[in-house]
């Protein structure tokens, strides 16, 4: 389960709005440094709040007006502490011979960004314990600096495979030990586990919870229209950009800021704007393979039916262009339909009539713009479906502790009417590419097995050959297993484990 986020109550809280920033140190006190509040306060307001820990980063580094490298030490401190909440938990509670429940919010957050620096970074352990103990004063109830100082110092006099030792000897079971171990919640531990048995791949799990906990490099797209290839633009700009990774269109931030790269790219290589983006790869090679399922012919008509926040929009309007196609572009939240839009400004400024957006939900037939004209049908269909999120585990840290095996039913549900709808609306011998961020089997081989039971004139394509059909030739993606269903995985092939099955509806 989730993380014991500690008793919310105590005195001496933190100023509102946060521990401060550049205005927050008290008058008097030894300075902290900037990421360290930074940091603190994206891991309370992710942790009581339920805020989403890229965008507290992105809104607390910005209001504190962080260099680059204060940034990227502020991220590592908010994001690996997220990460590693389960494990970083039993630890402070093995040292500190008691449960994390007993410990006073402010105070166990301070201890966890202290013990991440402990055990995970190469700050030197009196600096880390320093630090936190300053935090501690500042934030909290300065009384419990000590009790901070005792603990980590503590923390700090075992190694790590010592302190992992200790969490196997305390634990219920193997499976609760592992989980502890890799910060993972036992239910995700043993749904994992299953995802990889039913490709014959299990013992792979070790490294892929492994993958989860380390921090991912930055992948752009790069869309077609740009006037040059990915392989073309790492070497105009060597220096940030590499093309490495599976989809043709992908590159790698080496470093810096996203945003900077971006325009320093767009401006060297005269690309026009929007058609260089950030987006993993696994997302890239999800929309491409159902482009690549089966040869386009003019005048298609392509329909993403859960499109927000737009970024597999953005390809397949790109490849639209090319391949003289036209994508409807459907999500039920007004928010996210903007966040599409957005998207696909640079496709539409190449061609604007590719692209239309709308705002329904996928399961009504105004999704699929139906109304006086009769009912319509599509050639190709992305059944983007809302799902548990467990493939994107390393680049949305909070996300292991906020979802509950209870969750799975309501989301199976949606994601079977929403495959319902697009049937109703699919081509003869067109395509559905029906796509999740999880290897959850029950959001991924089950939603697939009982379509086809529902829907006799269905037939499962080659996902594999497509996914391989669309990548670099090579970084040909190892994609095991007897299904026609294609699996990504972080540890395997360094994207989100993003789930791909094609389906195609029976002509006559």
């Amino acid at each position: 389960g989730r993380p014991n986020a500690g008793r919310a109550g105590g005195r001496g809280g933190a100023p509102r709005g946060g521990a401060g920033g550049r205005g927050g140190q008290r008058q008097g006190r030894p300075r902290i440094s900037g990421a360290r509040i930074v940091a603190y306060d994206v891991l309370r307001d992710v942790v009581e709040r339920d805020a989403y820990a890229n965008l507290a980063l992105a809104s607390r580094i910005r209001d504190a007006r962080l260099d680059g490298r204060d940034a990227a030490l502020a991220t590592e401190l908010a994001a690996g502490t997220l990460r590693s909440l389960g494990r970083l938990d039993r630890i402070i509670e093995l040292a500190a011979d008691r449960s994390a429940a007993d410990i006073d919010a402010r105070t166990l957050n301070v201890l966890r960004i202290g013990a991440h620096q402990l055990l995970a970074m190469r700050t030197a352990a009196h600096a880390a314990v320093h630090e936190s103990v300053e935090l501690q004063r500042l934030v909290g109830n300065e009384r419990a600096a000590g009790f901070v100082n005792g603990v980590l110092r503590e923390i700090g006099r075992s190694t790590n495979e010592e302190w992992d030792a200790r969490i196997a000897e305390t634990a219920k079971n193997a499976d609760d030990a592992l989980a502890l171990r890799t910060s993972h919640p036992a239910w995700v531990v043993r749904a994992l586990r299953d995802a990889l048995r039913a490709e014959g791949s299990e013992a792979e799990l070790d490294a892929l919870l492994d993958a989860d906990n380390a921090s991912p490099r930055v992948n752009l797209a790069l869309l077609e229209g740009a006037g040059i290839t990915a392989e073309e633009l790492a070497l105009v700009e060597p220096d940030t950009l590499d093309a490495v990774g599976p989809s043709p269109i992908g590159l790698e931030l080496t470093g810096g800021d996203p945003g900077r790269a971006i325009a320093g790219a767009e401006e060297r290589a005269a690309i026009p704007a929007g058609l260089l983006r950030v987006q993993d790869q696994g997302s890239q090679l999800a929309a491409l393979a159902l482009v690549r399922a089966t040869p386009v012919a003019e005048g298609e008509r392509w329909l993403d039916l859960c499109a927000g926040p737009g970024g597999k929009t953005a390809i397949l309007g790109a490849e639209a262009v090319v391949e003289g196609a036209t994508v409807r572009a459907n999500e039920v939240s007004d928010h996210r339909a903007e966040l599409v839009r957005n998207s696909v400004d640079g496709v539409l400024a190449v061609a604007p009539d590719t692209v239309t957006v709308v705002s329904h939900d996928g399961r009504e037939e105004e999704a699929f713009g139906c109304g006086r004209e009769g009912h319509e049908l599509y050639d190709r269909i992305l059944v983007d479906a809302p799902c548990s999120g467990l493939g994107a585990l390393r680049r949305r840290p909070e996300a292991r502790w906020r979802k509950q095996p209870s969750d799975l039913p309501e989301l199976t549900a949606l994601q079977t009417e929403l495959i319902d709808a697009a049937v109703a609306h699919l081509k003869p011998g067109g395509v559905l590419a029906y796509v999740t961020c999880s290897p959850h089997l029950a959001e991924t081989r089950v939603g697939v097995e009982r379509a086809l039971k529902r829907h006799p004139e269905l037939r499962e394509l080659d996902a594999k050959a497509a996914v391989r059909a669309a990548a670099r030739e090579d970084t040909q993606p190892e994609l095991p297993g007897d299904q026609l269903s294609a699996q990504l995985w972080p540890h395997r092939h360094d994207t989100d484990a993003m789930f791909v099955s094609l389906l195609t509806r029976e002509a006559g």
